[in-house]
């Protein structure tokens, strides 16, 4: 069965979405299965992969709310041994849509579990919210990779997500782990953005990814062309960075 993993944290602009794209991208280059379940509105990982959103016919939306099987909803991408689950703007309703459903916290799980075992890892791109799709999204993970910029507020509402996930093990997902924290646009120039991964690394210690992501021109310019920064510009740090990650996070279960 492959690792399904939920890149999480409810702060906006951290480097949810920018992980998780290149991370997969990355991942498929070093020859894993990888596919990408977006379950953010916006669907910017949808975009970032060369989606086409408005065309869709198929998204996790349907998945979750129409009981839509989940192969008639994966797309290839333009990367080899990458595929993707698109999200839609029509996901923003799902969360009221499936209060009144039974098991509702499950639902993402059902989903996947027959698919499981096509991938090597399964990424979830979670919205930056910690609403019920979310909550979906970490009772199908077996772990979380939680994105921290580096930056004054890097810490601030890393405490709720930490109670959610506590929540989440303790009624619904018994193996829920993190993963890691990731530290995210970062400047080895400033004092601040050294401080700030020192405070973390001080704070989480062995949770903390070797692996910095920093801060990289490249990163912004790929989604625009719907590339992850490995076909954009192999050579660019960000796209360094995150196979740099892709390794330390395989050579883990590896060992």
């Amino acid at each position: 069965m492959g690792r399904i993993i939920a890149i999480a944290n409810q702060k906006g602009g951290v480097g949810k979405t920018t992980t998780t794209i290149n991370l997969a991208a990355s991942l498929a280059s070093l020859e894993y299965k990888v596919l990408v379940v977006d379950t953010d509105p916006q669907a910017n990982a949808s975009s970032g992969l060369g989606v086409e959103v408005s065309e869709l016919r198929h998204t996790i939306y349907e998945c979750l709310c129409s009981a839509l099987s989940a192969s008639e909803a994966i797309l290839p991408t333009r990367v080899e041994g990458l595929d993707i689950i698109p999200s839609h703007i029509d996901l923003a309703g799902a969360d009221l849509e499936l209060l009144e459903q039974t098991g509702r916290e499950m639902i993402l799980s059902t989903v996947l579990a027959p698919i499981a075992d096509h991938y090597d890892y399964i990424l979830i791109d979670c919205s930056p919210s910690l609403g019920l799709i979310t909550v979906n999204s970490l009772v199908a993970a077996h772990s979380v990779i939680i994105p921290v910029q580096c930056e004054y507020f890097a810490l601030e509402g890393i405490s709720k997500l930490l109670n959610t996930i506590k929540i989440v093990r303790n009624r619904l997902n018994k193996q829920l782990e993190i993963e890691g924290f990731l530290m995210t646009m970062y400047d080895s120039r400033t004092r601040l953005n050294n401080q700030i991964y020192e405070e973390v690394k001080k704070h989480f210690k062995g949770l903390v990814f070797e692996t910095v992501i920093q801060r990289n021109v490249k990163l912004g310019e790929a989604p625009s062309f719907g590339l992850p920064a490995l076909l954009y510009d192999a050579e660019s740090r960000g796209a360094i960075n995150h196979l740099q990650l892709a390794k330390e996070l395989a050579n883990k279960h590896q060992s």
